[in-house]
Parts: C-alpha cells; sequence; structure tokens
C-alpha cells in the first residue's frame, strides 16, 4: 500500500464523516447523505481538485462496497412481505419499463444517439433499492401498503437488471449463460432452504454465545455466506451482484431468534458505516465529468435521460395501482421507482469496457442517477407531506383504497419455529 493509497483512504475517511453532517443541516429539504458522498467524490478526484486518486486498492474497495450494499438490499428483503400482489405487480411493471426502455433506447439508437439499445434500456429499467434503504427507513416510509409496494418495486428493479446483466452482456452464448444461471440457483435456493429450516438448539446456543464476544461467531458466518455465494457467481462467470444479492437472502433466513436485530444492526454498521460510503465516495471520484463536456449536446443528456428514468420506471407504478394505493401515493411511488444509481454505475461501465455505449452517454447516465437520488426521493416526501399536511410516514400509511382488500403482504406473519427479524 503506497502513501498515494493511504492519503485517499483518509480524504475518503473525511468526507464519509461529513456527509451525513451536511445532509442534517439540508433540514426540510432532506438531501441524502449518499448525494454529498458522491458529489464530494467528484471534487476530490481527478477532475476536479485532483488530491484524491482511485488505485487498485481503493477500487477493490469500491467493489467491495458495491457488493456489500447488494447483500445489504438481500438482507432487507422481506420475502413473506412483498408475496402476492405486490411482488406480482412488481414483476408486470419491470416487464412493462423493459419494453418501453427498448421502444425508447431503438429510437435512439435509429437517431445515432445510442449504440446498443439493449444496455442503454438496462441502465434504464434499474431502480435503487440499497440506496433508497435507509432514506425511507430514516423517513419512516416502511410500514404499511405503500412501504410494501416500494420493497416490492425496489427488489425486482435491482435483481432483474442484474440477471439480465448475466444474460445478455455476457460474452458467452445466451444458452451456455442461462445453464451457469440456473445452476446458480438452484445452489442458492438450497442454501436457502437450509438456512430457513429450524436451527439445532446447540448451534442456537452457540452463536448466541458469541454474539456479543471477540468472535463475532454470526457475523462471521454471514461472511463466509456472503463469499461463498459471490465466489459461485464468479467462478460461473456471472456477475457478482447475483451472489451479493442471494447471500443477503440467505443470511436473512439464517439469522434467527433474539439476536436477531443485533446481527443484523452489526452488518448494517460494516456496511453504512464503512464499506458502502466508500462505493459512492469513489463512483464520484471516477465520475468521468470531461465526458459530459466531449459534445454539444452531452450537458442536455443529462436532464433527457433523468426524464427518462422517470418514463420508464414511473409509468408502472402510475398505471398498475390506482385501485391500488389512495391517489396521493402514486406519484411519490412513480418518484421512488424511478431513483437509480449503483446498477447504471455497473451496466455502464460494463458497456463503455466492451464499446457498447458511448463515454459521454454512461456519463449522463450516471449523472442523471446522481440527480434520481437526489430529486425523486425528496419531492416523493414533499408530495406525501402535502397530501397529509403531517410527516410523510402517516400519508404513506394513508386509507386502503375501497374493494382492494388485503393481500398477503400486510398480513402480520405467523410465527413459526424460532422468531424472526421483520
Amino acid at each position: 500500500m503506497t502513501l498515494s493509497t493511504v492519503a485517499t483512504l483518509v480524504l475518503i475517511g473525511i468526507v464519509a464523516v461529513i456527509s451525513p453532517v451536511l445532509a442534517e443541516l439540508t433540514g426540510r429539504l432532506a438531501i441524502p447523505g449518499v448525494v454529498f458522498e458522491i458529489a464530494l467524490g467528484i471534487v476530490i478526484g481527478p477532475a476536479v481538485l485532483g488530491v484524491a486518486h482511485p488505485d487498485s486498492v481503493i477500487v477493490a474497495f469500491e467493489d467491495l462496497g458495491l457488493s456489500y450494499l447488494m447483500f445489504l438490499a438481500g438482507v432487507e428483503l422481506d420475502l413473506p412481505r412483498i408475496r402476492g400482489r405486490s411482488l406480482k405487480l412488481a414483476t408486470t411493471g419491470w416487464m412493462i419499463s423493459l419494453a418501453l426502455a427498448l421502444l425508447i433506447a431503438s429510437a435512439l439508437t435509429a437517431i445515432g444517439t445510442v449504440i446498443d439499445a439493449i444496455v442503454m434500456s438496462l441502465a434504464l429499467t434499474t431502480t435503487a433499492l440499497g440506496t433508497l434503504l435507509p432514506i425511507l427507513r430514516d423517513a419512516g416510509l416502511f410500514e404499511g401498503r405503500f412501504g410494501a409496494r416500494v420493497m416490492a418495486i425496489g427488489s425486482v428493479g435491482e435483481f432483474a437488471p442484474i440477471v439480465a446483466v448475466a444474460v445478455f452482456l455476457d460474452r458467452r452464448n445466451p444458452e451456455t449463460t442461462a445453464v451457469l444461471l440456473l445452476v446458480f440457483v438452484v445452489v442458492a435456493c438450497a442454501a436457502a432452504l437450509a438456512a430457513a429450516r429450524p436451527h439445532p438448539p446447540r448451534l442456537i446456543q452457540l452463536l448466541h454465545r458469541h454474539v456479543q464476544s471477540s468472535a463475532q461467531l454470526p457475523i462471521r458466518v454471514s461472511v463466509l455466506l456472503i463469499s461463498s455465494l459471490v465466489f459461485l457467481a464468479f467462478r460461473l462467470g456471472l456477475d457478482v451482484l447475483l451472489g451479493s444479492f442471494a447471500a443477503g437472502i440467505v443470511v436473512r433466513l439464517f439469522v434467527q431468534g433474539e439476536d436477531c436485530t443485533i446481527v443484523r444492526g452489526k452488518l448494517e454498521a460494516i456496511g453504512f458505516g464503512f464499506l458502502v460510503p466508500i462505493f459512492f465516495i469513489v463512483s464520484g471520484m471516477q465520475f468521468d465529468v470531461r465526458a459530459l463536456f466531449a459534445t454539444p449536446t452531452g450537458l442536455l443528456r443529462v436532464p433527457l435521460f433523468l426524464a427518462l428514468l422517470l418514463v420508464v420506471r414511473g409509468t408502472p407504478a402510475l398505471l398498475l395501482h390506482p385501485r391500488d394505493l389512495p391517489r396521493h401515493q402514486l406519484l411519490p411511488l412513480a418518484l421512488f421507482s424511478a431513483t437509480g444509481l449503483p446498477m447504471i454505475v455497473v451496466i455502464t461501465t460494463i458497456g463503455v469496457q466492451e464499446g457498447r455505449m458511448r463515454p459521454v452517454n454512461a456519463a449522463a447516465l450516471v449523472a442523471a442517477g446522481i440527480l434520481s437520488v437526489l430529486l425523486y426521493p425528496a419531492l416523493a416526501r414533499m408530495r406525501l407531506r402535502k397530501a397529509s399536511g403531517t410527516h410523510p410516514a402517516e400519508a404513506a400509511r394513508g386509507a386502503t383504497p375501497r374493494g382492494t382488500g388485503q393481500d398477503r403482504s400486510e398480513r402480520p406473519a405467523r410465527a413459526a419455529g424460532s422468531p424472526r427479524c421483520t
């Protein structure tokens, strides 16, 4: 490790501490800390001040941060809560988004703005569940039908593009990739079923004894599960983010009993306190500002792509939920659905590396993703607050539209075996 690497890590640490403080100072605007992390990363990076340099060590930390962000998204995925109507609507909505994105990207390809319609389409169909998690949780928007719908849309909007990247952006033929993907799914499902089974009392006691000891055994088991599924995905030639997301689901099923909240708190502390900020800050450092000015229309593509994110991801929310949610919740749901960033970074990076996306489009898409994180959640909260005249969480709980009843996503899960985190 060089002196430059250590200096860059110190600067990243300073930005990581300053960002939540600045976010707190924004008051009712409630600008997420991740926006400051990315913006300050741009400032200290090569594009502006040039005092921080993302070398191989820093990039390795960035990759770990992104993988852990996907892992935490999997941990937060409450399958019993989003199954049924929530999952059905979210899946249908993503398919509509994909069709819209392909139509728009094909038109952009025809006029020469885009090289590859598939790469552009996948970038437009993402929803940043991992980025939305702290925003939604801090705003108290997880509860009730609205929270279930956002969770379902975010889960499908993050998981489906990961799978699509593995299939469509792989250099092998689609048949081989599909077989390898099936192998991974079988192994991941087997691990999930094993994790969901009631644990032997001796194992529960062993984990409980070491949850607060220096051994931190439950955390080590969780890290082992992450490493194993990421390694499996890598060996099969699939995107490692697929392994990270699956590992989060397995860990959620594995961690049971009275220590569940403690273990999840420790896992989140590792992520949001250490690795995840590194991903966002280094993403800012690597942001290609010069590419936006490489063509006369470079900057104009940012608002275009920002609007397309809302059209592609927000339209299905408006079309599918009028009888499912109160009217004042439809626009906020569309805005949350259109919030994207991590997978946009991944897809654009792959697209540029393989010559399937121009650097100017990659930079404009990432900039649009940053703006979506800055603007769309804030506008959604403002809309909810205006509708209720109170805290956004109260508006999100809202009244259930007549005739919709209560589906399984809102019903309390029945206790079976050891108690679990919900």
